[in-house]
C-alpha cells in the first residue's frame, strides 16, 4: 500500500513545511501553539532569515539551524527538528541561541552602547528521542530565574523542548489541544489514513495546510528523490547511534561510525549527497545533514 503522507520529521519535509515563505502561516501558528502565546505575546508575522548562524567559523555544519525567523518585534526564533541523538545538543542549543543573540549587533555597535536594542531569542526543539529521562512531561520550558525569588530578570533567552517519545496519545479522539495535535502530526502523519486526518483538519485550516504539504501526491519526482535521500541519512545516523549505544560507552563515537561504514553507510552517503546536490540542495545544508565538512561535500559532488 502506498503511504499518502510523508514523515514531517524528515529534514527535507520539515523544512518544506516550516521553513518556506508560502507556509509562513503554519510556522506562525506552530510557534504560538508551542509557546502558548496569548494576548499581546501572540506572534502575528515572521521573516525567514539565513539559517547559518556563524559563517565565520570553520565547522559550518555545526552552525546551521533548521529554521531561523524573526518576529515583528525583532525577536529571533530558532526551530530545530532532531531525529538522531546529537551529542551535547543542550550545549548546541545554547550556542545557537547565543549566536542568534550576538549577531544582532553589527561591528562597532558594542562601543556605541546599543545593547538595549537586543531582542529575545526563542529556541524550540522537537526531538524524536528522550532528552531528559528524569522529566515525565513531553514538553519542558527553560528560562533563567533568580534562585531566591524565581523572577525572570534575564528574560532574553528561552528554550522549549518537545520530546516526541514521551507523547503517548494514540487516537485522534484523545487530542485536546493544538500542541497535542502538532505532536500527533509529527509522530503519526506518516501512518495516518486520510480518514483519520480528515477528523483532525475538518475544523483547522492550518493543520490541513500542514498535512497537505506532507501529502506525497503533492510532491514532484525530484522532490521525492530529495526526501528519500534525507531518509537514508536519517536511517544511517540512527544506525550509527544504535551501534554506539548498544556497544556501551567504551566503543566510542569513532568506532561506532566505523561499524556503520562497514555496513555500507559510506557508500550510501556518497549516493545521497549526489542526489541531494543534483536536486538543488545547498552545499552547506548537505554538510549539516550528513555531518561532513563543506569541502568534503564539494569533493563528492564534483564541485
Amino acid at each position: 500500500m502506498i503511504t499518502k503522507y510523508l514523515d514531517p520529521k524528515n529534514d527535507v519535509c520539515f523544512k518544506r513545511v516550516f521553513g518556506t515563505e508560502k507556509n509562513k502561516n503554519i510556522v506562525i501558528h506552530f510557534i504560538n501553539d508551542v509557546m502558548n502565546f496569548k494576548g499581546g505575546d501572540v506572534i502575528t508575522d515572521v521573516q525567514f532569515l539565513s539559517p547559518d548562524l556563524a559563517p565565520d567559523i570553520a565547522s559550518k555544519k555545526q552552525s546551521m539551524v533548521d529554521v531561523l525567523c524573526q518576529a515583528v518585534d525583532g525577536s529571533k526564533i530558532i526551530i530545530e527538528m532532531r531525529v538522531a541523538r546529537t551529542k551535547c545538543f543542550e550545549k548546541r542549543a545554547q550556542f545557537y541561541a547565543s549566536k542568534a543573540y550576538s549577531n544582532q549587533l553589527n561591528k562597532g555597535q558594542e562601543e556605541d552602547g546599543l545593547y538595549e536594542n537586543l531582542k529575545q531569542v526563542i529556541f524550540i526543539a522537537i526531538t524524536d528521542y528522550v532528552m531528559f529521562p528524569k522529566k515525565k512531561g513531553y514538553i519542558s520550558r527553560h528560562k533563567m530565574l533568580d534562585e531566591l525569588t524565581y523572577e525572570n530578570d534575564l528574560e532574553d533567552f528561552s528554550f522549549t523542548f518537545v520530546e516526541l517519545p514521551k507523547f503517548k496519545k494514540e487516537e485522534v479522539s484523545e487530542l485536546k489541544t493544538m500542541l497535542e495535535q502538532w505532536c500527533y502530526f509529527f509522530k503519526k502523519a506518516k501512518i495516518s489514513s486520510p480518514e483519520e486526518v480528515e477528523k483532525i483538519v475538518s475544523s483547522n485550516q492550518v493543520l490541513k495546510q500542514a498535512y497537505d504539504e506532507v501529502s506525497s501526491f503533492n510532491w514532484s519526482e525530484k522532490e521525492m528523490e530529495s526526501y528519500e535521500a534525507a531518509l537514508k541519512i536519517m536511517r544511517d545516523n540512527r544506525a550509527i547511534n544504535d551501534q554506539v549505544r548498544h556497544g556501551g560507552e567504551k566503543i566510542g563515537i569513532k568506532k561506532g561510525i566505523k561499524i556503520g561504514i562497514e555496513k555500507g553507510i559510506e557508500k550510501t552517503m556518497y549516493n545521497v549527497i549526489k542526489i541531494m546536490y543534483g536536486n538543488g540542495q545547498s552545499l552547506e545544508n548537505i554538510a549539516k545533514n550528513t555531518g561532513l565538512s563543506v569541502d568534503k561535500v564539494k569533493e563528492i559532488s564534483g564541485q
